[in-house]
């Protein structure tokens, strides 16, 4: 296909920046999307004299893994942490990305524990349907947990 008549095509070599569009266009999130996660420092971009954004193709990388994390139900804080350490303004290397993903691991099988830990909750609990005030874990008879805090104390992420 001839790029230079199709206007929806790049015709910009590999180490040109992408517009706005374009980064749409490649990633399927919404230029909206894009100046939101700028907002947070999740991605970057530079400006031209007529003040465009324009995107380095290593952004591709990062709005792909917030777009995969976000389906996942990942928060986006939970993504600015793992690319704290993976630079914004200068094609992060492959040890860059190592780091981020140890790191990024470590905190989605935190995750999964959870997950798992309140899965077997539930199954035991809800699945035997017995609600036993002395043997379900999941009550809290006269508010014993109140003083530990707000919100659902027996699956929290601390608990075993």
């Amino acid at each position: 296909m001839n790029t230079a008549s199709d206007p929806e095509r790049s015709t910009h070599g590999p180490d040109e920046p992408l517009t706005i569009g374009e980064m749409s266009r490649r990633t399927g999130v919404a230029p909206s999307a894009l100046h939101f996660y700028e907002g947070l420092g999740l991605i970057a971009s530079t400006r031209t004299a007529g003040n465009q954004r324009r995107y380095a193709r290593h952004m591709l990388r990062r709005v792909s893994l917030i777009t995969v994390a976000k389906r996942l139900g990942i928060p986006l804080s939970d993504v600015q942490d793992a690319f704290a350490d993976v630079p914004l303004t200068q094609t992060p290397s492959h040890e860059d990305w190592q780091r981020a993903s140890r790191r990024w691991k470590r905190e989605l099988e935190k995750r999964r524990e959870g997950i798992e830990r309140l899965e077997r909750e539930l199954t035991g609990c809800i699945g035997c349907g017995c609600l036993s005030m002395k043997a379900c874990g999941l009550l809290n008879p006269d508010d014993a947990l109140g003083s530990q805090g707000a919100g659902p104390r027996r699956l929290s992420d601390g608990d075993a």
